[in-house]
């Protein structure tokens, strides 16, 4: 008999919004007799527990089956009957690099749950189904060791509505005017943002500015479409609450107004400086015309 277990690993930026983990890889192990008296896991609400490089190491020799997640955090994975379905298996994570492929690029073992899977019986074997969902907490913490930060929101017009999707969003670091990330919107209007420490101290030299929580930057958007600047924000914006050293994991949406005015006070401003000098060029060479065909000269 042969097993297949499908499921999907994301996590809670905010309470509201989760982020699949795109290219981690799930890990099965058989159960370790030696260590029946173990409590087992119960259910998929247990935080998730940090496994050292020896840990990962010493179980090696019970690896059941290994699988990446894609890009959605789903997975898919199977072996041939090795154990009984009645007995509990072993379930860990590997997060080779953070979403977004940015922080610092090393694994990070987890221990998730210790349970027995729920099998269900068909013509090939057996299939079961397995989900966890890494509380916000847990998922904070990671983002905060690894050095990097994901933001994410909905853009929506003023006038109310429906998210707005293929919008480009760039973020920039108000102290240095870099750009920090960009990302482009879902078909809901959704954006994930995400960037490294190594994105928010450039350009800044080697100083560090006291009472910052989490070492995140003060930061303003910008939107496009069509690679054309649909709206930008003051950069004054960087200064409220919400935007000064933004934590490494923030729900943040964006409310824009179109800038037809600007645009068109910039286009009338153009028009009339244009006139201006056509104005001008055309009085001097009224000037001259009069200047070459005065009587007193002849």
């Amino acid at each position: 008999m042969s097993y297949l277990l499908i499921g999907n690993i994301s996590a809670l930026i905010c309470n509201d919004c989760i982020e699949p983990l795109a290219n981690a890889r799930i890990r099965i192990y058989l159960p370790d007799n030696r260590y029946q008296e173990e409590p087992q896991a119960n259910g998929i609400f247990n935080d998730m527990k940090p496994l050292s490089a020896k840990e990962v190491l010493m179980k090696a020799d019970r690896l059941l089956a290994e699988t990446s997640l894609d890009e959605k955090g789903n997975f898919c994975l199977s072996w041939e009957e090795v154990h009984l379905f009645t007995e509990p298996l072993e379930l860990d994570l590997c997060l080779d690099q953070m979403p977004g492929r940015n922080g610092s690029r090393q694994p990070r073992n987890f221990h998730l749950s210790k349970l027995v899977l729920h099998w269900k019986r068909n013509s090939n074997g057996y299939v079961g189904a397995y989900a966890y969902v890494i509380p916000a907490v847990t998922w904070h913490n990671i983002y905060s060791h690894a050095g990097a930060w994901v933001i994410t929101g909905v853009v929506k017009n003023h006038l109310g509505g429906e998210g707005q999707p293929h919008l480009k969003v760039e973020a920039y670091n108000a102290l240095t005017g870099r750009l920090l990330g960009r990302a482009a919107t879902n078909e809901e209007g959704r954006y994930y943002l995400h960037f490294s420490r190594q994105q928010v101290v450039r350009g800044m030299g080697p100083f560090i500015i006291p009472g910052l929580k989490n070492l995140g930057p003060d930061f303003f958007f910008k939107l496009y479409k069509h690679d054309l600047l649909l709206w930008e924000e003051d950069e004054r914006i960087s200064q409220s609450r919400e935007r000064r050293d933004v934590a490494p994991c923030s729900n943040i949406n964006i409310i824009y107004r179109p800038s037809r005015v600007r645009r068109a006070s910039s286009q009338i401003g153009n028009w009339f400086s244009e006139m201006i000098t056509l104005t001008v060029i055309r009085k001097k060479k009224s000037d001259k015309y009069r200047l070459l065909t005065s009587p007193s000269l002849f």
